[in-house]
């Protein structure tokens, strides 16, 4: 009998994490630092700071609220947000401990969200169902899993996977802050009990009651990034909207700094982000983040795409230059998706959109979206400056656990 996925993926997860992947989990603890600080004062930060005492708790309801967080295009996934919360969720961890078990958490939720396929990106929420796998393998990090133990663990996490895209139909619900939660608790929860003796199906994913069947219909391979780790592989994402329609905005930035961006305005782009994003009519702010006619429009009038550009303000302010754009599938831009996020405006092309490992951002613009959102989270400038210090050179992790209590009250 052929050796179980989770086993394999499991001694991945054993190998020794390198400095240099350390270096790129610190770029991505500010820039959940960053999308924390941004959402602090929202109605999920006030949630958020209900539920808990602990830092790490109340921010998972904050880590994707503004739509900024970090993406895996080809598992459709923000493993950000579900990662860093479980990897810093053992007071008594040090720098590099937490550092290792986000890693192992990447990998785990990327690896495994690769194989599920268009099916279950249609009706599932992919960073809940593979969240579980996320926090399981980071908190088992923590606590020092050998192979056999993650893949009882990740087995046991599986086996409650789950999260519904429905929620996208009902306006200004929480729930999708709620499934990052249930997520980093779940998977949490499951490498505690493994650590106390629970065992779990390690053939969860292929088995023939298992994920696959339930949740795709074919299935493909684990994703891996051959003797790296698949962090390395993830996008940040500098515009605060539905990453689907970051396309259509970095191809608009692109043509505005040229002096072209004019009326009235073409959108080409992958069938998804059609599904996702076609919303002439924003009502709300969430909504204004999946309105690729609302993301257009903020272009053509000069704006960055930042958190107050979608607004019910703005939403009033762009009614008629969002009256102007037009959107259509280009079926060979969806041919390159997801491994591409393409689009196409007014004629102009962009194959991979700025963030992506082909088109990355430099560790400055990191930094200045640290700046950016905290100014819009409310976060004096030296709070902020002493996060990028913490985050890309500290090695005092209770010292970001104090700076997480002390901003979501």
């Amino acid at each position: 009998m052929s050796v179980p996925l989770l086993a394999s993926l499991s001694e991945r997860l054993a190998r020794p994490v390198s400095k240099s992947e350390r270096a790129a989990a610190r770029l991505h603890l500010l820039d959940w630092l960053a999308c924390v600080a941004g959402a602090r004062t929202s109605e999920a930060g006030e949630l958020g700071g209900a539920i808990s005492l602990k830092g790490w708790e109340r921010a998972t309801y904050l880590g994707n609220v503004l739509e900024m967080d970090d993406v895996h295009r080809t598992s459709l996934l923000h493993p950000g947000p579900v990662i860093w919360p479980a990897a810093m969720s053992m007071s008594s961890a040090g720098m590099d401990a937490r550092l290792d078990a986000a890693v192992r958490g990447y990998e785990a939720m990327i690896a495994i969200g690769a194989a599920f396929d268009a099916q279950h990106y249609a009706h599932w929420h992919p960073t809940a169902t593979m969240g579980v796998f996320g926090a399981c393998a980071a908190f088992g990090s923590l606590i020092g899993f050998a192979p056999v133990e993650y893949a009882n663990a990740l087995g046991n996490a599986g086996s409650v996977a789950g999260g519904v895209w429905h929620m996208r139909h009902d306006s200004g619900v929480l729930t999708k802050q709620w499934h990052i939660h249930h997520a980093v608790r779940t998977g949490r929860d499951a490498a505690l009990h493994v650590h106390y003796g629970a065992t779990g199906p390690q053939r969860i994913l292929e088995g023939p009651q298992g994920l696959f069947a339930a949740m795709t219909s074919e299935p493909g391979a684990l994703a891996e990034n051959g003797d790296g780790w698949l962090i390395q592989t993830v996008s940040f994402k500098p515009f605060a909207a539905c990453r689907h329609a970051h396309p259509a905005i970095d191809a608009a930035m692109e043509l505005r700094k040229a002096g072209k961006l004019e009326p009235p305005f073409q959108v080409e782009t992958f069938a998804d982000a059609l599904t996702f994003c076609d919303r002439p009519d924003p009502e709300t702010e969430l909504e204004a983040k999946f309105s690729l006619q609302h993301s257009i429009a903020v272009v053509a009038d000069g704006r960055k795409a930042e958190p107050g550009d979608f607004t019910t303000e703005a939403i009033a302010a762009l009614a008629d230059l969002r009256g102007q754009v037009t959107v259509a599938e280009d079926p060979e831009i969806t041919a390159r998706y997801p491994a591409h996020f393409g689009a196409r405006v007014n004629g102009f092309e962009i194959v991979d959109t700025l963030g992506d490992p082909e088109r990355p951002v430099s560790e400055d613009d990191i930094v200045a979206k640290m700046h950016s959102l905290a100014r819009w989270g409310r976060i004096a400038e030296d709070q902020a400056a002493r996060a990028v210090t913490l985050a890309l050179e500290g090695d005092d992790p209770a010292a970001i656990d104090a700076l997480l209590e002390d901003w979501i009250r």
